[in-house]
């Protein structure tokens, strides 16, 4: 029985020194002592300054833009390489408004009038006017349609289906259009899709001195320098 008690005591020792021993290797796990020997990754202290970041694109759809309406004619660049302003002049017709359909009458399929036109807001200083009408969408380049100078600055219209004669007295002197002809000739497109038939008022500040029969050319190179304000309108035409 001693013997076992011995045993015993003895086992109990033991355990108690090996609990004490085991105590005494382990660290305390506090935040404020903890060891680690893994290091952290480096955190990146590197600041950006503006030119550093990448440009921002704003999209398409927030860039602002201005829309003009049919009859609101921006400011253009004639081909003289003039800004004119066309917030006075504005030109009209009774056939057709802005962007629609001209009638067949004023066509090579009609009668081939020209259709009736007005104007209101002429500048002050203004001593003729002129009238320029073209086709840019023809195959072989923009087709001249008419081309009309000299019209007296105090007249606000041009009636429906001008002579076509070189000199029509107190409405101006005609130009010669791309049919080899004096006078208006109407839209006459191959089929397919519509063109687009442009109207284009000018007033100036002088009477050119210009023959009849000239080409829109020579009328563009008579009239720079000497435009006041410009207006255009549009009709299409398709076969």
């Amino acid at each position: 029985m001693n013997k076992f008690w011995k045993l015993g005591f003895i086992l109990w020792l033991l355990g108690l020194f090996f609990l004490v021993g085991c105590s005494s290797g382990v660290k305390e796990t506090s935040p404020d002592n903890i060891t680690s020997s893994t290091k952290q990754a480096p955190t990146s202290t590197t600041k950006h300054t503006p030119t550093d970041l990448p440009p921002t694109e704003i999209p398409a759809t927030e860039i602002p833009t201005k829309d003009y309406p049919p009859t609101d004619i921006p400011p253009t660049i004639t081909e003289e390489g003039e800004n004119v302003m066309s917030e006075m002049l504005k030109l009209s017709s009774d056939a057709f408004s802005e962007g629609e359909r001209i009638p067949t009458q004023y066509t090579c399929d009609g009668v081939d009038d020209s259709p009736a036109l007005s104007w209101q807001g002429v500048p002050d200083g203004t001593q003729s006017l002129a009238l320029i009408v073209d086709d840019p969408d023809a195959p072989v380049g923009t087709w001249v349609h008419w081309v009309i100078y000299d019209i007296p600055p105090e007249r606000q219209d041009l009636p429906e289906s001008v002579p076509k004669d070189a000199n029509v007295p107190g409405i101006g002197t005609q130009g010669k259009n791309d049919f080899h002809k004096i006078g208006y000739g109407g839209p006459c497109p191959p089929p397919g899709k519509p063109h687009r038939y442009f109207f284009k008022l000018y007033a100036l500040d002088t009477k050119l001195d210009l023959a009849s029969g000239a080409s829109k050319k020579e009328l563009l190179q008579a009239m720079e320098g000497h435009i006041l304000a410009e207006s255009q309108l549009m009709g299409i035409y398709s076969h």
